[in-house]
């Protein structure tokens, strides 16, 4: 009897959650020209950062860029000639 009052007493004194705000501000499309700044880890350094900045469109086509070069050179290596590291020679051309 004397847990149930605690538990009553605990319960009543905890205040109601409130219910979530809802954001104020509907989502919408980017903003192509919005300008991004991103650190970028400078190569042979482990602490040293390069901060860039540049466009949301601009962004995105450095990234399309990258893309693009990654699967040029993958079909690059699975043509009628690739390199193939050999344990022997170091390296070998297979036609």
């Amino acid at each position: 009897m004397l847990v149930r009052l605690f538990v009553l007493a605990i319960a009543a004194a905890t205040p109601a959650a409130a219910p979530l705000a809802q954001p104020t501000q509907p989502k919408t499309a980017f903003d192509p020209n919005e300008r991004i700044c991103e650190s970028i880890p400078v190569i042979g350094s482990r602490l040293a950062k390069r901060r860039i900045c540049a466009t949301r469109a601009e962004w995105e086509e450095q990234r399309r860029q990258d893309r693009q070069a990654v699967e040029q050179i993958q079909k690059q290596i699975g043509g009628p000639c690739s390199t193939t590291p050999s344990a022997r020679n170091g390296a070998s051309v297979v036609c």
